[in-house]
């Protein structure tokens, strides 16, 4: 592997790729460092270390996760990739909601471009929205609970408009680093990008573990971590290979077809997205707890113990619920079997001893139904490592190694390997993995 390295740097166009990737994730980077015009940064850096050690922050854990922890901090990358990824999400649902989408998608290349655009608007939307809500929190305190002291020199308009125009610009930068490390670079940018921020978070994440739990708690986390990780990698290159024919057909003069191929189909089909779903949803009533602690209703104090405290049993029941509805969900929104039968009739592909047509549609559902559900399992599973890690160290206890931080670093960095590997390949170079 550390050869492969070697050959990477020393071929002079992917050096160049990859020195060009890792200056915009410097730049990236400093940005999230960056504070927005008008945060106290003494008092927030003073917010921040009584949440930690108040746990007052787990509202906006996630959006905090994908930000690289710049979020809390307030800088001018404080919306980090989030907004991005719940665009991408949206216009994937529409797309089998709305015929002019799914019209768009079927066109190949132009339309994909156009979908892309409208990803981009949507993406600029959202960021306004969630800007001017974290900025209104700022203001107001209700961001960090607990702290004593404002986070901005002024709760004035100006500042507060000044403020979510410098995140929502900072949003647009972002997306334009992820396209250009995507064009000019190796891997997909955006993924890279949210790599970056979820590997941020993991050394403070780490030294707080060691702190307040002791180097043994430590230990053992490290230790429970590498574990995760490779059971992540075992199941993420898990795949069912479905066999395919082509029959030989005659174009003109020329022979065509005759060859073997399958079709791929990952026991984890659904990828990061049914956690996102499901952590999205139950911080909703996270939310209208936080906005009615003082109205004294009976439902608040059962929605704070049953829905919100991530150690109760009918959370992590609600949480492992959801996960398995929308990986079902998910995947039968993203693989049609209906329009993979019809390709391969089209042209002229079967499965051995599946006729063609509507018994193929039957059998890839069949086959997709029954490795979809080892698929959420799995999910729910390594999303429910950090909820029971509150429980039997410290309910207070920061686990660095959540389950979704660990799926998108462990897909990612193999996703990305793989493209190097690729290119060394076609150099006569042996790749990564062999």
């Amino acid at each position: 592997m550390l050869s492969a390295f070697v050959n990477a740097f020393r071929t002079p166009d992917l050096r160049r790729k990859l020195l060009f990737v890792l200056l915009i994730i410097v730049i990236f980077r400093a940005g999230s460092q960056i504070p927005a015009p008008g945060v106290d940064v003494a008092n927030v850096e003073r917010c921040i270390q009584i949440a930690q050690e108040g746990d007052n922050a787990g509202l906006y854990s996630l959006v905090n996760l994908f930000s690289g922890g710049a979020l809390l901090q307030l800088t001018i990358f404080a919306l980090g990739i989030m907004p991005y990824i719940t665009a991408s999400i949206i216009l994937q649902l529409l797309v089998v909601v709305i015929p002019r989408l799914e019209a768009l998608k079927k066109e190949g290349q132009a339309g994909q471009t156009k979908i892309t655009q409208y990803t981009r608007y949507l993406t600029l939307g959202l960021a306004v929205l969630q800007a001017t809500g974290i900025v209104a929190l700022a203001r107001s305190g209700d961001l960090l609970q607990g702290c004593p002291d404002p986070l901005l020199h002024s709760d004035g308009t100006k500042t507060f408009l000044v403020m979510v125009i410098t995140m929502t610009a900072g949003t647009a930068v972002i997306m334009w680093l992820g396209e250009l490390i995507t064009e000019r670079g190796v891997g997909n940018g955006m993924s890279i990008l949210i790599f970056c921020q979820v590997v941020a978070t993991f050394p403070t994440a780490l030294w707080q573990v060691g702190k307040q739990q002791g180097w043994w708690v430590f230990s053992v986390v490290i230790a429970i971590g590498l574990v995760i990780v490779a059971a992540v990698i075992f199941i993420e290159q898990a795949q069912r290979r479905i066999p395919v024919q082509y029959a030989r057909r005659m174009v003109g003069r020329k022979m065509f077809g005759g060859s073997s191929t399958y079709i791929p189909l990952k026991v984890n089909q659904a990828g990061i997205i049914p956690v996102i779903f499901a952590s999205s949803l139950l911080y909703l009533p996270a939310m209208a707890v936080q906005f009615n602690q003082n109205s004294g209703a009976g439902w608040v104090g059962w929605v704070d113990k049953y829905l919100v405290d991530q150690g109760n049993p009918v959370h992590m029941a609600m949480y492992v619920g959801l996960i398995i509805f929308f990986t079902y969900f998910y995947v039968s929104i993203t693989f049609n079997p209906e329009e993979v039968a019809d390709n391969m009739k089209k042209y002229g592909g079967f499965i051995p001893g599946i006729r063609a047509g509507k018994p193929t549609q039957d059998y890839l559902s069949y086959v997709l139904s029954r490795i979809t559900l080892p698929g959420a399992i799995y999910l729910a599973l390594i999303s429910l490592v950090p909820l029971v890690a509150f429980v039997m160290i410290d309910a207070n206890a920061n686990f660095p190694f959540g389950g979704t931080s660990i799926l998108i670093m462990v897909g990612v960095a193999l996703d990305t390997v793989k493209q190097i590997e690729s290119q060394l390949q076609q150099r006569n170079y042996e790749g990564f993995l062999r």
